[in-house]
Order: C-alpha cells, then sequence, then structure tokens
C-alpha cells in the first residue's frame, strides 16, 4: 500500500527548481557552474522599500494580518491598477497572498471542478499545467513557435473552445518566452471571447513593467472582459522582492471573496512586514524601475545577439521579461561530444555537463523544441555562458 496519496504521485516537481538544485550541488562539488535556470532578478531589492520594511517593524507590524492583506495595502493596490494597467477595482476585489503563485492556486482551486478545461497557449510557465492538474482541471495546451513570437492567434483560440471550457491562463509578458501581448492581438482575442461569455481569463502580469516594447495592455482593460479577468500580479519580478513572497490579484468580487475563504483555511494572511513594504513599492512611480529594466534590456540584445552566432540555433527578438526561448530542434538526433540529443531535455542536460551552463528544458514549459535561459545576470557572465554554448554545441 502507498501511504502517499495519488495527488502528490501524480504531481510534476517544478523543473525550474530542480535545474537549479542540479546546478547547486555541482557547485558544491567545486564544478564552475554559470546557472541561468532561475527566475530572479539579480538586483536588490530598492532601499526606499527596505527602509519601509524596517520602519514597519519598529511600528510593531508583528501580529496576524487580515486574511485578504492590510485595507491600506488593497487600496495603494486599486491605485496602482488604474495608474500602470486603467483597471477600476475597488478594494473588496482585492487578494494579497503569498507570492503569485499562491494567487494563483487559490483561483484553481475556487473555479475548478473535476473535468473543466483551461486553455494554455504553449509555452507557459511551468506551475500552470500542474496546479490546474491539481484542481481537477484538464489543461488544453495550444503550440505556438518561434514564428509566430510564442503567441496564439485568435484561430487557434476558438479551435480549442469546447462546452467544457472553463477558463483560459496566460502571461504577458510571457515566461518563458518573454513575449508581448499589443492591445490589437489581446483585442482579436476579446472578440473570440465575446462569443464564450461563461470563460474567464487569468491574466498573469508579475512581468509587465520589465517590457521593451514601449507599451503595456492588460487584457482587463479591452471593452467587455473586465467581468471576467482576474489580474495577478505582485513584486516579485519588479522589484527584486522575490523572497518577501507577496502577490494579488484583482478579480470580480464573488472570485476574490471565495479566494480569501480558501486562503484564511489554508495559510491566513501573507507576511506583515512584507505587506507594509510592498505599499510603498506599488505607490512608487514605475519609473524608479527604469535602471533595471535598461540594463535587462542591454543585456537581451547581447544574448540576442550572441545565439544568433550559434549555427542551428533559431532565436527571435522577446519584448519582455528576462528570458530568451530558443528553438533547439535542429540538435535532435545529433550526437555531440559522445552524446546523443533525442529532445531538449538532453540538450539541457547535456550543456550543463559539458558547457557547465544551467537552463531549462522547454518541455516543462509546453514546447518540447526549445530551451529557455534567464539573462538575470551581468554581461560578462553572459557573454561567458554563451562562449560555453557555442562550443559545446560546435
Amino acid at each position: 500500500m502507498n501511504a502517499l496519496s495519488d495527488r502528490i504521485n501524480n504531481l510534476s516537481t517544478s523543473q525550474t527548481l530542480a535545474m537549479a538544485a542540479k546546478a547547486r550541488e555541482l557547485k558544491a562539488q567545486g564544478k564552475d557552474i554559470i546557472s541561468l535556470s532561475l527566475g530572479e532578478p539579480d538586483f536588490n531589492t530598492p532601499d526606499f522599500i527596505k527602509e519601509a520594511a524596517i520602519q514597519a517593524i519598529h511600528d510593531n507590524y508583528s501580529t496576524y494580518s487580515p486574511v485578504d492583506g492590510y485595507a491600506e495595502l488593497k487600496e495603494a493596490i486599486c491605485r496602482k491598477f488604474k495608474r500602470d494597467n486603467n483597471l477600476d477595482y475597488k478594494p473588496s476585489q482585492i487578494v494579497v497572498s503569498t507570492g503569485a503563485k499562491q494567487s494563483l492556486y487559490n483561483i484553481a482551486q475556487v473555479m475548478l471542478n473535476d473535468g473543466d478545461e483551461v486553455i494554455l497557449p504553449a509555452p507557459y510557465w511551468v506551475s500552470y499545467f500542474e496546479i490546474i492538474k491539481l484542481s481537477g482541471g484538464i489543461p488544453v495546451e495550444v503550440p505556438t513557435s518561434v514564428d509566430t513570437d510564442f503567441k496564439i492567434t485568435p484561430e487557434q483560440l476558438e479551435a480549442a473552445i469546447t462546452p467544457k471550457t472553463k477558463m483560459m491562463w496566460f502571461s504577458s509578458p510571457c515566461n518563458p518566452s518573454g513575449s508581448v501581448y499589443s492591445r490589437e492581438e489581446l483585442t482579436a482575442l476579446g472578440k473570440v471571447l465575446d462569443k464564450h461569455p461563461n470563460i474567464y481569463i487569468v491574466s498573469d502580469e508579475i512581468y509587465e513593467h520589465i517590457n521593451f516594447s514601449g507599451t503595456f495592455c492588460s487584457i482587463g482593460s479591452i471593452p467587455g472582459l473586465f467581468e471576467r479577468t482576474i489580474t495577478v500580479n505582485g513584486v516579485a519580478k519588479a522589484f527584486a522582492m522575490t523572497g518577501w513572497r507577496i502577490g494579488y490579484i484583482g478579480a470580480p468580487e464573488f472570485i476574490a471573496k471565495a479566494c480569501t475563504k480558501m486562503q484564511g483555511q489554508v495559510t491566513s494572511g501573507a507576511n506583515s512586514i512584507a505587506q507594509r513594504a510592498t505599499i510603498t513599492a506599488v505607490d512608487a512611480d514605475p519609473s524608479v524601475l527604469n535602471d533595471m529594466v535598461k540594463a535587462f534590456h542591454s543585456r537581451r540584445d547581447l544574448v540576442v545577439g550572441l545565439l544568433k552566432e550559434i549555427p542551428g540555433v533559431k532565436i527571435n527578438v522577446p519584448e519582455g521579461a528576462f528570458y530568451v526561448f530558443p528553438d533547439v530542434s535542429s540538435f535532435f538526433g545529433k550526437t555531440l561530444n559522445g552524446v546523443t540529443i533525442n529532445n531538449a531535455d538532453d540538450l539541457s542536460m547535456y550543456l550543463l555537463e559539458h558547457a557547465n551552463v544551467a537552463t531549462v528544458t522547454g518541455d516543462a514549459f509546453g514546447n518540447p523544441d526549445c530551451i529557455r535561459f534567464s539573462y538575470a545576470t551581468s554581461e560578462d557572465v553572459l557573454t561567458e555562458a554563451l562562449k560555453r554554448i557555442k562550443e559545446a554545441l560546435a
């Protein structure tokens, strides 16, 4: 008899975290590993946010916080949504959680019944698939490719919809591809969704400020879609606060209430000090992030340029986040340094062992032709990593 539940036995390990752990293990053995696997800015949390956290400690914010977040934080998030996204949420529509990952888990738990289908434009963030599955939903992958900048078309969306479709989940800017949907593209997808008023949309906008396209559009701001869009965001990526663990949603009130009810039985309110610091972060003018965004833009150009020099690697130019997602399928079936490469998993492991560079297989993101590189590290490190990769693939 198996003591563990079917639920956990059927759950896959996060590939990004697994590869990061493997890289740390090899580093501990003395290997010179460059890790391009984790999606984490290499900047420090801005000082003005740290000062707000220190002040919160002095002000004795050390008791349980409200389950759905401090009222002042929810009001600040409403101001942020209005300022940056043209979304009119009320505090009763906001739920603050322990990271955007918990926000997504709450949504799946309160929205999905067994057999409900969720459309996932692929590639998608690794945890979407498993969170949906864990909640009884059925992920329906809609494949895209480097040739379409990894974006789905209205025709593909229409073809994926069935009577069982309950939701669509996507991110823009996208992890892992860095793709950013324009207002025109979202409007076209919205026209399809207009015909199916019972489908809810989860829009993961955690990378909104790390965006080189010049504009950003929330799908909830497209006429007719606000009432059934759940906008997910947080401070992890833009403000380099991954370890502070604060995410939040803006949602129809009945969904927000359900998420609060769920969270009340699972974790209760998010960290009190981190919440007080987040008030300062979301109230800040996004221009405070300009230097960081400029650095990421420069790194993207460097990495795309270096990847274009490697024969067999097919790359597009991502417009946001801090990832590139090259198509490496031309190496499948080839033997490199005595190692046969059958798929992206093999290539990712090959680069770890023969180039000492950690990447993540595209398989984990629903695209088996690609691998993901994070360029959230210095230009010197990126140049060295790409030099090693080029030599290993030669």
